[in-house]
């Protein structure tokens, strides 16, 4: 239990400095709202579907930042862990303010998801994502993606019905293609997501996660609200 409680304040201690060091949006606060699924075509499969529909406002509701939906194919090799996915999201991207304009992006994507568990009550997921982007006036560019998630119990040993825990993330993304038509360029480092958020287990395949983010680029940082609802069915 002391060994949570000291991981929890080094987490803690990080998440703040990140946060103090990045010169803020002047906008205010966005919010996420999130609906993530997954599940096996059948008992014992080891092919399946996974999923989310992301509603990202620049504010906490009202001016729509964009509109992600995801989907995948996913397999999971026997006696193992691991979890390969290859899917398509669509994303339309709208503008801050009063502005009408918007923009579509297609995407399709390869990731590789495996756990790792942390030693007593400490539990960890990796993510590693592979995108190639088409966007309306751009070339076709990739990005790489690496998400380290962090799970730990608060009321219980181990993550189950009833279960208080908190989630934490750190998604780094490193673009591919620093050429992306018409004179333009982005740079090598795209964007990082720091996550810290309490969940709640309801029952088996269904908990619910409330926190906030923090994404930072090269010019500027901005806090996000999110409030997601996972589910395996």
């Amino acid at each position: 239990m002391k060994k949570r409680f000291y991981f929890l304040a080094l987490t803690l201690l990080f998440c703040f400095s990140n946060t103090i060091q990045s010169q803020t949006d002047p906008d205010e606060m966005g919010a996420w709202y999130m609906y993530i699924f997954s599940t096996q075509f059948k008992k014992d499969s080891l092919w399946g579907i996974q999923g989310d529909i992301q509603h990202r406002n620049f504010n906490v509701i009202g001016d729509l930042q964009q509109l992600l939906i995801r989907g995948g194919i996913t397999y999971m090799p026997k006696e193992s862990p691991l979890k390969l996915t290859f899917g398509y999201a669509y994303i339309s991207n709208g503008t801050p303010g009063d502005s009408r304009d918007s923009s579509i992006e297609h995407r399709f994507y390869q990731e590789a998801f495996f756990p790792i568990k942390l030693g007593k009550g400490i539990y960890s997921n990796h993510r590693f994502r592979y995108e190639m982007r088409e966007m309306k006036n751009q070339d076709f560019r990739t990005r790489y993606r690496y998400n380290l998630f962090i799970n730990i119990p608060l009321n219980k040993q181990i993550i189950e019905p009833k279960t208080l825990y908190l989630s934490l993330y750190n998604e780094i993304f490193i673009n591919g293609q620093r050429k992306i038509g018409n004179g333009k360029s982005v740079t090598f480092f795209d964007r990082n997501r720091l996550y810290g958020a309490l969940g709640y287990v309801f029952r088996k395949g269904l908990k619910m996660q409330c926190g906030m983010m923090r994404q930072t680029n090269n010019s500027f940082g901005k806090n996000q609200l999110q409030l997601s609802l996972h589910q395996t069915f």
